[in-house]
């Protein structure tokens, strides 16, 4: 019996969790995936927004400017790569500059600080290799970028540490109230819990359904993208925006936390919700957009696209509260951009609704909220890389030559609290396979390693999902075997 249950692990499902794990709460996360963080949290832009695109009084407005101030303290206690590197919205015509004017007054009206208009001059003092057309830009200096994959890892992890349980593979087929209580089942599993916090992204219309009739709907939006290679990391230093419209903020160019190079997405309303496929003209359509902006952008250096689809509310907003119709059923629904931002105020405003419900809730004592540090080989020192594999020689094992992975850290993510269990797991927590060669060279290493330390035969290793398996049997056997 559980005191709440979480559907979905996302960064929203990850956030509440953490937040809730304070308190002496028997917290349960349910993900329908084979992993944290493998649905729209994969697969965005991977910015910490200023805030001053949302409308003034909405959810989407307060709890992106407080989620984003809480970034700092929150990556330092979780060990996650943060970079507050700003951000610019550009202008390409005094008709676009007026626009950034009504971004700032929106901005101000949100309370957010460090914003300033730009000339063309200043713009091309920050970013030197943008087009010479650009006629200013607005300047948000609390911009950041960050890696969202591992910051919901590291929040499921310090929650898991904490005592919430996490689910993996159980896809919510069946809820029922019944009196107090509800009743969750998957399709191996039934659980019992005091509440439901409903976090299931694209999906969390259909899961409200399964409770009541929906009051709202969420369409999914599909955007795709081009990652570049880190040859073309340094291409800007800002995230760089061009004007918004009403389906999104359009394409941008901007750094990663790792050095590479993001340029995207494009935005397209679709049918399917777990349609993640790339293709030929959308991703041509994002190319030539950002020539817009920039007209040297080395496109040649691709070493990956993908597609992501993002969680459209018809209300326009977040939605967020109890539900009106079904008691201590709370939605987290319709959390698209800015929701990576407004993550960590996201579990804040949860953790209110549930206290008000259950009446106050009690401080666990025992609350970490910091977890124990990764080791990450490629950022030490000579001499500390020394030290370290002194210490432990698997750390002299080289496994990913593109991102300088070695064997200890993948021992380490595999063996932590919501550890890593398949290829693009590892891929998601250290990047094996992240890099130039995108697993060409490590892939046979990494799936050796985890056969070991999974106890489960090489076969049995997957890229991804359950059925994802990569090896059917043996090609070749030594003599003694024959």
């Amino acid at each position: 019996m559980y005191d709440v249950l979480i559907i979905g692990a996302g960064v929203t499902g990850a956030s509440v969790a953490r937040e809730l794990s304070r308190y002496n709460l028997k917290i349960g996360i349910i993900e329908k995936e084979n992993d944290v963080a493998n649905a729209t949290t994969k697969a965005n832009s991977a910015i910490i927004h200023a805030g001053y695109d949302p409308k003034p009084g909405s959810w989407k407005a307060k709890l992106n400017v407080e989620g984003t101030a809480m970034f700092d303290k929150l990556c330092e206690e979780l060990d996650v790569p943060f970079k507050k590197n700003g951000s610019l919205v550009v202008a390409f015509s005094e008709e676009e500059m007026k626009t950034l004017e009504e971004l700032y007054e929106n901005g101000l009206q949100n309370g957010v600080q460090n914003m300033h208009i730009l000339n063309a001059e200043q713009t091309k003092e920050l970013e030197p290799n943008l087009n010479e057309e650009i006629n200013g830009s607005l300047y948000a200096k609390d911009a950041g970028i960050i890696c969202p994959f591992i910051l919901t890892v590291a929040l499921t992890e310090n929650a898991m540490e904490n005592g919430a349980d996490l689910m993996l593979n159980q896809e919510v087929v069946d809820i029922q109230k019944e009196n107090s209580n509800f009743k969750i089942k998957t399709t191996d599993q039934e659980f019992e819990s005091k509440y439901v916090i409903n976090c299931a992204g694209v999906f969390a219309e259909e899961i409200y359904s399964m409770v009541t009739e929906t009051d709202f709907e969420i369409i999914p939006r599909k955007g795709q993208y081009f990652v570049l290679d880190k040859e073309a990391g340094d291409l800007v230093n800002t995230v760089v925006f061009q004007c918004p419209t009403k389906m999104g903020k359009g394409v941008l160019i901007s750094p990663t936390v790792h050095g590479n190079l993001l340029v995207g997405p494009d935005s397209q309303d679709i049918e399917d919700k777990q349609d993640i496929d790339t293709s030929k003209d959308r991703l041509d359509f994002v190319r030539e957009a950002a020539k817009k902006t920039c007209a040297e952008i080395p496109f040649h250096l691709s070493i990956n696209n993908f597609a992501g689809v993002r969680a459209t509310p018809d209300t326009g907003d977040f939605i967020i509260g109890e539900s009106d119709k079904v008691k201590g059923f709370i939605n987290v629904a319709g959390i698209e951009s800015p929701g990576l931002s407004a993550a960590p105020a996201i579990g804040k405003c949860i953790r209110e609704i549930v206290e008000e419900l259950h009446g106050g809730l009690k401080i666990n004592d025992n609350f970490n909220p910091k977890r124990k540090k990764m080791v990450r080989f490629e950022e030490l020192t000579p001499s500390e890389r020394a030290e370290i594999v002194a210490q432990n020689p698997d750390y002299g094992r080289i496994v990913c030559r593109c991102e300088l992975v070695t064997e200890a850290e993948i021992v380490d993510a595999i063996q932590r609290k919501a550890g890593a269990n398949s290829i693009d797991a590892l891929k998601r927590r250290v990047r094996t396979g992240m890099g130039r060669c995108q697993g060409g060279f490590c892939s046979p290493r990494v799936m050796e390693i985890l056969s070991r330390e999974l106890n489960i035969d090489m076969c049995e290793v997957v890229k991804d999902s359950p059925n994802s398996r990569i090896l059917t049997g043996m090609t070749k056997y030594s003599r003694e075997e024959c």
